[in-house]
């Protein structure tokens, strides 16, 4: 081969290889778009635990549904909400990653679906900053962003794909006043 042709060798390989890099990228990038949904109806009565502010299913609301949430980076942004992983709590039954309840003065949190990922992060550790500090969690249980309206799920609507549901010791952790406590703002990794 001439110089002239290892040059376009090469500068047909750049941009190949470009183009390439660009597909993976706009794949990675792509959002997370519902994959269905569910139409609410009216929870029997007292069976909605509306403690921490839940939401109950409201007849005939249309509740988006996801298999996936945003990709996963060293700052995933996320937004922090409250739930009661004890015995009678808002989060219904026992964790899933271990069958147990769990204190509201413990750190640990569900996550939506996508990020649950089957149980990957069943008993991993997360690292959540919101408020100007931070604190580890442990995963516990998954924030179902594919079903709801239903008994297993104290007829609440399912998860967006984008929560951290936290316990009442996460919020404490990082310095909210009580009065604020529902929806934050936060970003989180997997702890190392």
């Amino acid at each position: 081969m001439g110089r002239h042709q290892v040059q376009l060798f090469l500068l047909s390989f750049a941009v190949i290889f470009m183009h390439a890099t660009t597909q993976l990228l706009n794949v990675e990038a792509q959002p997370c778009n519902p994959s269905g949904g569910i139409h609410g109806r009216t929870p029997p009565p007292g069976q909605c635990n509306d403690e921490n502010d839940s939401d109950c299913c409201k007849k005939g609301q249309f509740y988006p549904t996801f298999t996936c949430s945003p990709a996963v980076s060293q700052r995933t942004k996320a937004t922090l909400t409250l739930n009661s992983f004890e015995a009678g709590g808002d989060g219904g039954a026992p964790s899933e990653c271990d069958n147990k309840f769990h204190p509201d003065s413990t750190p640990v949190v569900a996550l939506s679906t996508g990020w649950y990922s089957r149980g990957k992060r069943c008993l991993d550790y997360i690292t959540i900053y919101g408020n100007g500090k931070s604190v580890k969690a442990m995963v516990v249980d998954e924030c179902d962003s594919t079903m709801g309206c239903d008994s297993d799920h104290d007829y609440q609507p399912p998860c967006p794909n984008n929560v951290v549901d936290a316990s009442k010791a996460v919020w404490e952790a990082l310095g909210v006043d009580s009065g604020d406590w529902g929806q934050l703002d936060i970003y989180w990794s997997d702890a190392s």
